[in-house]
C-alpha cells in the first residue's frame, strides 16, 4: 500500500505519461524547430498544420487568366510596368502571326538550341483558329498559341492579330524586354547570341518609318476620304514593314492606345491600298516616339520583284551561301524625315540585318544544309 504522502506524486505522474509520449512523437515527426523552447517539435497540431499556410505569411496569387476578349486583354496588359525589372535577364519575345504550319520550324528549333544560356526567350504564336495546321506545332512551339482569331490581309486583323500577340507577351513574362515579329516565311540570318545581344542591348526599338511614300494618300484614305482625321493627319501617317522589333515600353504604349487604333481599326472602302499591319505602328511610333526608335527593321526583304503586293519569293535553287552572305552585307533603308533621315546618328549606322524573307517551304532542306556552317556561324565568308 502506498503511503499517503506519495500517493499524489503517483497520480501526477500517471497523468502525465500520455502527454510525454504525445511530445515525444511529435518531435520525431514534425522537425520543426520551436522558438519558445529552443529544440525540434511544437504542438499536437502540427502534422496538420503542415499542409495548411502560415498565417503570418501572405497567401500565395494565383495570377488571373489572361482575358480572351482583346478590350479586356489591352486594358490589362496597359497596366503592367514598362519597365523592365532591374538586374534580372532581358528576355526576347519571338512572335509569330500565321494561317499556316510554321515550315521553317525545323530551323528556328536549331536557331533556339544554338543559345549558349537558357532562359533567354519566349515564343507565342497566332495561329488563325478557322485553318488547319498539319503538322501541328511541336518542339519549342509546343503550347505556345495563344488565344487567336480570324487575321486575313486587306483588313485591321493583321494588325489585331499582332496587339494581341504583345499584350498576352506582356502578361506572360514581365522579364520580356524586347518584342519581335515573324511570318511563317521569316527565316534567322544569324546564330541566336548574336541575334539576342543586338537586340536586347538596344535602347530603341528597330522599326521601318518611311514617309513620302508611294500611295500614301491612297492608303491614308483607304478608309474614306476624312475617315482618318483629325486624330491622324496625312502628315503624320507612316508606312513601314510590318516585321519590327519594340522594346517593353512602346509595346505597353501599343497597350495603351485607343485614339489611334479605333482609326486603323475601321473597314477600308478600298482593299488594293488597305495594308493597316504596315501603317497603324510607323503611324503610332512616329507620332508618340520617334526618337525612341531606330526608323528600320532588321528583317531584310526584297521588294524589287513586287508580286500582287508581295515581295520576292526565294526559291530552293536561289538559296545558297552567297545569298545569305549577301543579305547579311546588305545595309538596312532608314526612314528619310526629320529625326530619321537628318539624325546624325541615323545616317551613320548600319544596324545588321538578322532576319529576313520571303523563303519559299521548299527552301527548308538547302537552309538546314548550311545551318551550322552559314546561318548560324556569324563569320562565315567573311560576312
Amino acid at each position: 500500500m502506498l503511503s499517503p504522502t506519495l500517493f499524489p506524486l503517483f497520480c501526477a505522474l500517471f497523468l502525465c505519461l500520455p502527454v510525454a509520449v504525445i511530445f515525444t512523437v511529435q518531435r520525431e515527426l514534425t522537425g520543426v524547430a520551436s522558438p519558445e523552447f529552443g529544440f525540434r517539435s511544437l504542438s499536437v497540431f502540427s502534422l496538420y498544420a503542415r499542409n495548411v499556410p502560415d498565417a503570418s505569411s501572405p497567401p500565395l496569387r494565383t495570377p488571373p487568366p489572361i482575358p480572351k476578349d482583346d478590350e479586356s486583354l489591352l486594358r490589362l496588359a496597359s497596366r503592367v510596368n514598362p519597365n523592365h525589372p532591374p538586374g534580372s535577364t532581358r528576355k526576347v519575345a519571338f512572335m509569330y502571326i500565321t494561317t499556316t504550319p510554321l515550315p521553317f520550324a525545323p530551323l528556328w528549333e536549331m536557331f533556339f538550341n544554338g543559345s549558349s544560356s537558357k532562359g533567354l526567350y519566349n515564343v507565342y504564336i497566332h495561329a488563325d483558329p478557322t485553318r488547319d495546321y498539319d503538322p501541328v506545332f511541336s518542339g519549342v512551339f509546343s503550347d505556345r498559341v495563344i488565344h487567336s482569331k480570324r487575321s486575313e490581309r486587306y483588313t485591321p486583323t493583321l494588325a489585331a492579330a499582332a496587339r494581341r500577340l504583345m499584350a498576352h507577351a506582356l502578361l506572360d513574362d514581365p522579364q520580356n524586354y524586347i518584342f519581335a515579329l515573324f511570318s511563317p516565311s521569316c527565316v534567322p540570318i544569324r546564330s541566336f547570341d548574336f541575334t539576342y545581344k543586338t537586340l536586347v542591348s538596344s535602347r530603341k526599338s528597330f522599326i521601318e518609318i518611311l514617309k513620302d511614300e508611294p500611295w500614301q494618300l491612297e492608303r491614308w484614305a483607304a478608309r474614306g476620304d476624312d475617315a482618318m482625321l483629325p486624330e491622324v493627319k496625312l502628315e503624320d501617317f507612316r508606312i513601314g514593314s510590318q516585321f519590327w522589333a519594340l522594346t517593353r515600353r512602346h509595346a505597353r504604349m501599343v497597350a495603351r492606345d485607343r485614339r489611334i487604333w479605333e482609326k486603323f481599326n475601321k473597314t477600308c472602302v478600298r482593299e488594293d491600298t488597305c495594308y493597316p499591319e504596315e501603317n497603324y505602328f510607323p503611324t503610332l511610333m512616329n507620332m508618340r516616339d520617334p526618337r525612341g526608335c531606330v526608323p528600320a527593321t532588321l528583317t531584310h526583304v526584297d521588294w524589287t520583284v513586287n508580286d500582287g503586293g508581295h515581295p520576292r519569293m526565294y526559291e530552293a535553287e536561289e538559296v545558297v551561301p552567297e545569298l545569305i552572305v549577301r543579305l547579311r552585307k546588305t545595309r538596312p533603308r532608314y526612314g528619310e524625315d526629320g529625326i530619321n533621315g537628318s539624325d546624325w546618328s541615323v545616317s551613320k549606322r548600319s544596324d545588321p540585318f538578322l532576319f529576313a524573307r520571303k523563303f519559299s517551304p521548299e527552301s527548308l532542306e538547302p537552309l538546314l544544309g548550311m545551318a551550322k556552317s552559314v546561318l548560324f556561324n556569324d563569320s562565315a565568308c567573311g560576312a
